[in-house]
């Protein structure tokens, strides 16, 4: 018995040195990764004493395009776009459809305050600002030394 040593990280020492750069060119090729990576936009979250903050980079879209839904304590952003792209010449005519969607959800703390959510969409970002509850909102006060 012979025993082989197998790195997957160098390609010299597989077994069949040209099968692997036959998927790999295939799997990293840029036509096939545009459409088969999937768009979700990078999310921010912060908080102040009043107010919990989300921030969606969505940049291309418009504000009509987003739906957000509050449901059990989770808020649910999503956004599906519909493109079609006509070029009629002479000889010949041209359709490109182009579809693109996603959903992002959030699950919202006891103490923020469902009625006080409010978004805005500008220059490519959506802020959404969620009010906290009364109680909830941290209160400072100077404790004396003695």
């Amino acid at each position: 018995m012979t025993l082989v040593k197998f790195s997957p990280e160098k390609k010299n020492n597989s077994l069949m040195p040209g099968f692997n750069d036959i998927f790999e060119s295939f799997f990293n090729d840029a036509f096939l990764s545009d459409r088969m990576t999937t768009r979700v936009p990078a999310a921010n979250i912060s908080e102040t004493p009043d107010h919990f903050h989300i921030e969606l980079a969505a940049p291309g879209l418009k504000k009509d395009d987003f739906k957000l839904n509050l449901e059990q304590n989770v808020l649910t952003i999503s956004v599906e776009q519909r493109q079609e792209n006509r070029d009629e010449k002479k000889n010949y005519s041209k359709r490109e459809y182009s579809y693109s969607s996603f959903v992002r959800s959030f699950t919202l703390p006891e103490s923020a305050d469902d009625s006080g959510i409010e978004a805005e969409y500008t220059d490519g970002v959506l802020k959404i600002n969620i009010a906290k509850r009364e109680e909830a909102k941290t209160v400072s006060r100077q404790i004396e030394v003695k």
